[in-house]
């Protein structure tokens, strides 16, 4: 009841709505309405009240409330179950352990700080609270173990897409799954899977990006390689505004994959806005690193280069550097 009380108010913003009105809508007594309206308050919400006038929502706190995500998206199948914690170890981890127990493709887990956030090989991923997005998604795609790696492909063009849309930022996309803000760090992807030998049982997802980051308070050897979307922007960005994009954007080009059986979008995409491609690049896998030219992007998301014999080879995976690019060591 909440949320509808929640959704009356945004879609009056600005203008008076009476308890009588809203009771009448919701189906609950003013006195429910009222206790909801409470809540909301509580909760960070500056709504106006005044006698024989009613309830009047002026401004929303840059909280990742579900139910405020959920009145965003309407009728999206991506984020229509969000869990929303305070602080978690790693949303991977807890999105992890709910698709074991069978949570809804599509259910999000978001948190307002990770103290223990990952990145890939392991490494750890700065968390704090109250300034960015540490977000996981749940997906069942009914697809070979060997395609999992399209996912991260289509991510970073949504996620691309949805800080272009909401921000204005120029963002680019370092093969396979960074964001990047001024040749630096803004976002990391991190897909993991639970899989069988031929059959996938869930895929999640892991989104970090540096919203409103304060980037002093970045270890002296993440400033080098990171930034976020305030420090390039010189202002406070709406955290809501960037998850809604995301989901909307996300849930268009996964279900093209789903349904046509192609990532061709999701690639035109990634090429578009790519920092990678032209450019020179380590790739190291396990033991061994190469060096090359990053020439293109097949139609599966892979990595076409031209390495120092002039030999034309594609990389599935890998930890990738470029050459211009602050991590390029």
């Amino acid at each position: 009841m909440k949320r509808k009380v929640l959704e009356a108010l945004k879609k009056n913003k600005d203008i008076f709505i009476s308890g009588e009105e809203l009771s009448r809508k919701i189906g609950v007594t003013r006195t429910a309405v009222w206790k909801h309206i409470k809540q909301l308050k509580e909760e960070g919400y500056e709504i106006e009240s005044i006698s024989r006038k009613g309830y009047r929502l002026l401004k929303e706190p840059d909280t990742l409330d579900p139910n405020a995500l959920i009145i965003e998206i309407g009728s999206n199948f991506i984020g229509k179950h969000i869990y929303h914690f305070d602080s978690v170890d790693s949303t991977n981890t807890i999105a992890k352990k709910m698709a074991a127990e069978g949570a809804f493709d599509g259910t999000v887990i978001i948190a307002e700080e990770q103290i223990g956030g990952r990145g890939r090989l392991g490494r750890s991923w700065i968390s704090p609270k109250g300034t960015g997005i540490w977000m996981s998604i749940v997906l069942r795609p009914n697809i070979e173990p060997t395609e999992a790696a399209k996912i991260t492909q289509i991510t970073a063009a949504a996620v691309a897409n949805a800080i272009r849309k909401a921000t204005g930022c120029e963002v680019g996309i370092k093969w396979p799954n960074d964001i990047i803000i001024h040749n630096k760090k803004v976002c990391g992807i991190l897909t993991e899977m639970g899989a069988e030998l031929n059959s996938v049982n869930y895929i999640i997802v892991g989104i970090g990006i540096n919203v409103n980051v304060d980037i002093k308070e970045f270890p002296e050897e993440v400033k080098k390689i990171a930034t976020s979307i305030r420090a390039c922007v010189g202002k406070e960005i709406s955290r809501k505004d960037i998850v809604k994009e995301i989901l909307l954007e996300f849930q268009k080009l996964y279900l093209d994959f789903i349904e046509n059986k192609n990532i061709k979008k999701s690639i035109d995409i990634c090429k578009k806005y790519s920092v990678t491609l032209g450019k020179q690049v380590k790739i190291k896998n396990r033991d061994k690193e190469i060096i090359a030219e990053a020439i293109d992007l097949t139609e599966d998301g892979q990595l076409l280069i031209k390495n120092e014999s002039g030999e034309m080879q594609t990389v599935i995976s890998g930890e990738v550097s470029v050459r211009g690019i602050t991590d390029y060591v």
